[in-house]
């Protein structure tokens, strides 16, 4: 088995808890933490927009 697909998902996560390490320290704590809950929010819109086919029935007109 390859060292990758091993270990992929300690990977990950540790490429994520650096990114997240390095947001704090460049940008502060409570910007980084209005970033992630507006991405969330657009996610969920997104999510939302997707499952009811609104953008769908908007194109088709």
């Amino acid at each position: 088995m390859n060292l990758l697909e091993e270990y992929q998902y300690p990977i990950i996560g540790g490429a994520i808890g650096a990114i997240i390490a390095i947001c704090i320290f460049t940008i502060g704590f409570w910007k980084m933490l209005l970033l992630f809950l507006l991405i969330a929010l657009g996610s969920y819109v997104g999510f939302y927009l997707k499952r009811t086919g609104y953008i769908d029935k908007i194109g088709k007109k």
